[in-house]
């Protein structure tokens, strides 16, 4: 398998560590967003979306949008299992997983930042509304989970942990006051603590930039 993915993008990160947890091997191809890789013809072949990640199968087969990859990942290498078993439960996971991947990754992420400058915003106006937008959903999501469990919703992580943790390397990348919410950075230390986690890691990234 190929995995088209940025070391910084939080989105390729959440596949990493589903990819590392299910012991799935895959070869990483590097497409920089900064640079503009993303809008190149061949890519653009590869992810009409011109985002990332994209997974390319063993077949050839593609797939685009990181949840729709977990979904694909837990259906085909079911252990260890991101969702739990019940119904309601996984549907709870779920809510908590979609409030980081449709509330706040989307209004943060590098084409709606670009865009937010492009119209005259200063850099330090595009990190408040980063920063307003993290804060917003984590207050949603730490009341969401577990209270009382190692990790999100459990003794092992899952769908949830895996939206959490990357954007939680953005809110600590752009300076989010996270003094409320030490469940949540509880859960991060426990995580990546995991070789799963680690290795997943942008700064572990063979496109990783200092």
């Amino acid at each position: 398998m190929k995995l088209y993915s940025y070391w910084r993008s939080t989105t390729s990160y959440r596949v990493r560590i589903a990819l590392n947890l299910k012991g799935v091997s895959y070869t990483s191809v590097p497409v920089d967003l900064v640079a503009g890789d993303q809008r190149s013809d061949d890519y653009v072949a590869v992810n009409p979306g011109r985002g990332v990640p994209a997974l390319v199968l063993e077949d050839g087969a593609v797939l685009t949008q990181s949840m729709a990859i977990l979904d694909w990942l837990e259906e085909t290498h079911p252990e260890p299992a991101l969702l739990p078993s019940g119904p309601v439960a996984r549907a709870h996971v779920r809510a908590a997983a979609l409030g980081i991947a449709t509330d706040i990754h989307p209004v943060n992420n590098l084409r709606v930042v670009g865009r937010l400058k492009s119209m005259g915003h200063s850099q330090d106006e595009a990190v408040d509304w980063m920063n307003h937008w993290m804060i917003e959903g984590f207050t949603a999501f730490q009341s969401l989970i577990e209270r009382d469990t190692p990790f999100c919703f459990g003794e092992a992580p899952g769908l949830a942990d895996l939206c959490l943790v990357p954007q939680l390397y953005n809110a600590h990348r752009w300076g989010t006051d996270l003094t409320r919410f030490a469940r949540l950075t509880e859960i991060e230390a426990r995580c990546l603590d995991l070789a799963a986690f680690d290795a997943a890691r942008p700064e572990a990234q063979a496109d990783a930039k200092q």
